[in-house]
This record gives structure tokens, sequence and C-alpha cells, in this order.
């Protein structure tokens, strides 16, 4: 009996009419035997290029659906009847379901390969965004949010385990800095879709334009995109005590969370600190946090090139080095001395994704490298989005944001400290 997820992969595929990709190469399945790789480690990043920006565009979609409710906010919480308490709870469990997501993903990429499970995650967040409008009830509402960060949380594991057996170890930085447009991006495009829908559209509709589109992409990938045509490992015992020995996989998890911290932590409580305790407009310097996000962009770009000509523990060091001292000055300055640091922080916190994503990859072998991923990432999230900005906000509480920011900064510069402990798995082999 075919089981459930690989029957319906089965027959989108029979649909399609989508035969694999041919290639060489060996990956370690479920059963921990050699397995035939449709997938040829590919040493071009131009050939490979195509591939990854369709990648990236999956991620787009998949990151989308989680930060637009940010901007739709006000307006669901008019039309839903809903408490500021009860709007507030819906991002914790999108990210609840996210990290629960990321950390089982293991199991199902081990059945139905990653290309399949970066398609299921696609279907599954289009048709989550389709029914959620469907339902008025909190409560029903707040399943669907559940529903959403579980398959939102499918993607990273399987996507990255594709980017690296499309190119070359060497060309991993550029490919990661590719890829990492799509959440720049979404942080930029968010409040002007939410916008420009809003226009034409109630925020239900902008919720089945978003899944819609997700749905077509999704689908679109499954017959023309290459890439992830391998099985995943499950996370296991002899994995996990082997995970859990190595050293560099609790650096990887610390310095991950330092590098979400610098960008997600600090962006999520940047407007509340420059308008509580630095007295800026509110619609003023939020129009300006926008702006200062712009620069990622490119920046994603020069950190890629950075970490495949110096190595990944070099780029890392000096992102950190630049990222700790911006973090600090943000929280220290006043009046309008802080607002090139508002643009310049952001240009140097941002860069840490292409380095960090190389880094986590090569901490293992290749044939565990979408479990490292799937359990250093939530943890991490856990970390760097949620304990940093608890942090800050305990410090606002106390008395003073900017200390709170200037305290991530410190354990930032701090954590170059631990960087020449961090190991790759081709320098412990050799």
């Amino acid at each position: 009996m075919v089981p459930p997820l690989e029957g319906a992969i089965a027959i989108i595929e029979k649909i399609w009419h989508i035969t694999p990709d041919m290639g060489k190469g060996t990956n370690i399945g479920t059963s921990g035997n050699t397995q035939k790789s449709s997938i040829p480690l590919s040493g071009s990043l131009r050939a490979a290029a195509p591939h990854i920006i369709f990648l990236a565009g999956i991620f787009y979609l998949n990151f989308l659906s989680r930060i637009i409710f940010s901007p739709l906010m006000p307006t669901i919480e008019k039309g839903l009847a809903i408490s500021h308490t009860e709007a507030g709870s819906f991002f914790f469990f999108i990210t609840f379901g996210y990290c629960i997501s990321m950390l089982s993903s293991g199991f199902i990429s081990a059945r139905i390969t990653h290309k399949g499970t970066i398609v299921l995650s696609g279907i599954g967040i289009g048709l989550t965004l389709l029914i959620l409008p469907l339902f008025p009830s909190y409560h029903m509402i707040i399943v669907c949010l559940t529903l959403l960060g579980l398959f939102t949380g499918l993607y990273i594991p399987s996507g990255i385990a594709s980017i690296t057996h499309l190119v070359a170890p060497e060309n991993w930085g550029k490919a990661f800095s590719i890829h990492e447009w799509a959440p720049n991006l979404g942080f930029i495009t968010a409040p002007l879709w939410a916008e420009l829908l809003l226009k034409w559209t109630s925020w239900q509709g902008v919720f089945f334009i978003i899944g819609s589109s997700t749905l077509i992409v999704s689908i679109s990938f499954l017959k023309f995109g290459r890439g992830g045509k391998f099985h995943g490992q499950s996370p296991n015992f002899s994995i996990l005590k082997t995970l859990f020995a190595n050293r560099s996989f609790w650096i990887m998890i610390f310095i991950f969370g330092l590098g979400i911290g610098g960008t997600f932590g600090i962006y999520s409580m940047l407007p509340l600190y420059l308008v509580a305790e630095r007295g800026f407009d509110k619609t003023w310097i939020n129009t300006i946090i926008g702006i200062s996000r712009i620069s990622s962009l490119f920046m994603t770009l020069v950190a890629g090139w950075l970490t495949d000509k110096i190595g990944p523990k070099k780029a890392l060091g000096i992102i950190f080095a630049t990222s700790g001292i911006t973090t600090i000055f943000l929280g220290l300055l006043k009046g309008g001395f802080i607002l090139p640091l508002i643009f310049l922080q952001p240009v140097f916190s941002t860069c840490f994704f292409p380095a960090g994503f190389a880094a986590v990859s090569r901490i293992t072998a290749d044939e565990i490298r979408n479990v490292t991923v799937s359990l250093t990432i939530p943890f991490s999230f856990l970390f760097g989005g949620g304990i940093l900005p608890a942090m800050i906000g305990f410090a606002g509480d106390l008395g003073s944001f900017g200390m709170g920011i200037c305290a991530v900064g410190v354990v930032t510069l701090g954590s170059l400290i631990v960087l020449p402990f961090l190991k790759f798995h081709d320098e412990a082999a050799s």
C-alpha cells in the first residue's frame, strides 16, 4: 500500500507526466543503504542559477505567507473584533507550528524526497491560506495558523539540501546569497503588497491571492524545477548521538541564534524602541526602517561572494564584528546620530545568512545535512527570535530598550571567541 504522502506526490507526477531527473551520485536513504541520487553535483553556479532562483521564488512566497499578517493585522483585528492579545497570539501559533515542523521535516523528506517535501510545503501553504478566511472564529483561525506554520517549516531543510546538491561547495556562499533575496525582499514588499491589494480587495482576498500564487508556483516546481530529487535522512538515535556529540553543532546553534537575533530580533523591537524611547514619529520611523532594508538585497550578494572568497569562518568573523559594533551604537546613540545606525546595522547583520548556511552545511556529512539544518534552525530561532527580543523588551520595562540592544551587540562581539572552535566535516576528515 502506498503511504498517503507518497501517493499524493505520485498522483501529481502522473497527472503532469513528470519523469525523474537523470544524474549520477549517491545518497543515503532512510534504510541506510546507498541509493542512486538523481541530482548530479554541478560546479557551475551559472547553470544552477535558474533553479536556485526558482527555489528562492518558492521561499519568498513561504516567507511572505508568514509575515503578511503583520501589515494586515490592524485590518484583521478590526474585521474579527478580536483583542490585541489575541491578534498577537497569531505569530506565536505560526512560530510554534514552524519549529515543530522543522524538527520533524527529516521524517517526511526521507519518504517523499526533498523535492516532494518542497512541493508538499507549497501546496499545504496555498490550501491553508485559501481555507483560513472561511472561518470567522478565532479558535479555527488559530488551527489554520498552526497548520500554516507546520507547512512553512518543511521548506528550509529540503531547500538547503537541494541547493547544496545543485552547486559545488566553493559556490555555496553565492548560491545562498541568491536564495536569501527571498526573505529580504519579503520584508520590503509585504507592507507594499498589503497596502496595494487592500485597495482592491479585503484581507480575505489578500490571502486568496497569495495562496493561489503559492499553489501555482509549487506545482510548477514539481514539473519544471530541478533539484531535491533524492531522499533526505530521518532523525534516529545514531544521527542524534553524532550531532549532539559534535561541538560544532552547538556552536552553530549559538551562532545562528545571534544571526537571527541581529536581524529578526532587532527588527521586531526597533520600531517600539525608536518611538517609545527615542521619541520618533511612528509613521516616519516605519518608513525609514522599511527603506533601510533595501540594502540587504545587495549586501547578501556581497556576503555570498566574500564567503566563497575567504571561507565561511572568516566571513562570519568579519560579519559578527561589524554587526556587533553597529548594534552596540544603535542602542547607545540618540537624536539624529542614531539615523545612520538604522541603515548601517541591517547592512552588516543581513550578511550573516549566506555565510551561516554555508557553515552549517559543512559541519556534518552530506547524507545528514537536512537533519543538521532541521535541528539547528528551530533552536536558533527560539534563541534569536524569542529570547533575545524578550530580553530587549525586559530591558525596556526596566527603563532602557537601548541597553538591551547594546547587550545583543556585546554578545555578538563576544561570539568571535567561539569561532576558532568551529570545525567543518571536511577538516575533521583530512
